[in-house]
């Protein structure tokens, strides 16, 4: 498989674009090698500079769940694109797509829409310091909320695969101000509120954590954050960018029956187009900028073009039955991958909550806990990575990144991958 054009674009990009890349994640520093370039996507691959065909499991990092260019997306763009780009001004489908958000998620009693999911988690936080009147928050360990300097604190995702879970450039006293806990861990949470809990103006936490991996929460640890939240007057931030209308149609906070103040989202919501939001209870959303005096703006928030494609995806995936089909599907690819890898004896291990996967070298029984995901071969994953591209199967390329399975995922692509899988893991057993 050749990837002579790939390679010359990232040679070009070098001249101007630092690290040759436009997010760190892309460079594939944590498997080795260069860069692809895409020029296409459809339905449930990815098309590159050279023409090679890769089942895609990627999904532009989650928001995909219909595939690359479903139809009633691509029709909803082509409408919009008739009548303008942006206007800076309100829009009807803006207050269209915030009915519906409320209507699918129940805990946002009011939303406001920005134009990522970094901007989302930032206004959340501040708006949950105005709202209490207190500065320290708490986050958890592996867990990342975008390139927020309070929230570069032991980060996953991106962080982890450079090697760097902190940022230079972020002063000190920002992160004196955030306080970081083991995700899972229920006797940490509790004793932290303990000793502090009046001083806490928020918790954010990924309710199932998918930048270190894919890494449900254990029983209890949800309910948990929402007792200790309740008991001393601290906000409890979902941050649902990655699992908000991705894991179930009311997110992560309708599989867990864990209700939130304030959820942050993103992805889907923009049909793949670059969105997000953040919303919640009425008395603290009731807070922001123009009722309240917590600002918060975005020339581009709700954006024509995002909301359109946000709005048709939104509206396919409403069908009922829609997000069981796809929890099977991803339970038999993850069932195959597991039956290949118990044959070649290779250790390893996956979790699931609906269509997000995570795929772990590791012969632990189940992983729950950052320090297990640290502790997985990763070195074992660049190997496999690279054998499953060279078999047309496109992952992300690190080993503490989540998978997605999306509704154009038919039996022909999950066989295509397992097959791939199996000479993999038949490769690093030798």
């Amino acid at each position: 498989m050749s990837n002579d054009n790939s390679r010359n674009l990232y040679d070009l990009a070098l001249k101007h674009i630092p690290g040759g890349v436009n997010s760190p994640v892309r460079a594939f520093k944590g498997v080795g090698g260069n860069p692809l370039f895409f020029k296409a996507g459809q339905d449930a691959y990815l098309i590159d500079a050279d023409n090679n065909r890769y089942v895609d499991y990627v999904g532009a990092w989650g928001p995909l769940i219909l595939g690359h260019c479903h139809e009633k997306v691509i029709d909803a763009l082509r409408n919009q694109l008739q009548r303008g780009l942006a206007f800076g001004a309100s829009t009807e489908a803006e207050v269209l797509i915030a009915d519906k958000i409320c209507e699918l998620m129940p805990s946002i009693e009011k939303v406001r829409l920005v134009t990522s999911g970094t901007e989302a988690t930032m206004s959340a936080i501040r708006l949950a310091r105005g709202y209490t009147g207190r500065d320290k928050i708490v986050k958890f360990e592996g867990c990342y909320h975008g390139h927020v300097d309070g929230l570069l604190v032991k980060a996953g995702s991106g962080a982890l695969t450079l090697g760097e879970p902190d940022s230079l450039g972020v002063p000190k006293a920002y992160t004196d101000l955030t306080h970081v806990l083991p995700y899972n861990d229920i006797d940490a949470v509790e004793n932290f509120f303990s000793a502090c809990g009046d001083e806490i103006a928020c918790v954010i936490v990924e309710p199932v954590a998918g930048n270190m991996n894919c890494v449900p929460p254990v029983p209890g640890f949800l309910q948990a954050l929402r007792e200790q939240c309740s008991k001393h007057g601290a906000v409890l931030i979902f941050d649902e960018v990655m699992t908000g209308f991705r894991v179930a149609l009311g997110g992560a906070q309708s599989v867990y029956q864990v209700n939130p103040d304030l959820t942050t989202i993103g992805k889907v919501i923009g049909g793949g187009l670059p969105v997000g939001a953040f919303g919640g209870k009425q008395e603290i959303m009731d807070m922001i900028a123009p009722l309240g005096a917590v600002y918060q703006a975005g020339t581009l928030a709700g954006s024509p073009l995002a909301v359109a494609a946000g709005l048709a995806m939104l509206n396919v995936i409403s069908r009922p039955g829609f997000y069981d089909e796809l929890a099977t599907r991803t339970e038999f690819l993850l069932s195959g991958l597991q039956e290949r890898a118990d044959q070649a004896r290779i250790p390893f291990t996956t979790n699931q909550v609906g269509a997000m996967f995570g795929c772990f070298f590791s012969a632990e029984d189940k992983i729950s806990q950052f320090s297990q995901v640290m502790n997985c071969n990763a070195e074992r994953f660049k190997h496999y990575f690279h054998i499953m591209l060279q078999n047309g199967v496109y992952l992300a390329p690190s080993a503490y990144e989540a998978g997605f399975v999306s509704s154009a995922h038919g039996e022909e692509e999950i066989q295509l991958t397992l097959d791939a899988a199996e000479k993999a893991f038949a490769a690093l057993a030798d």
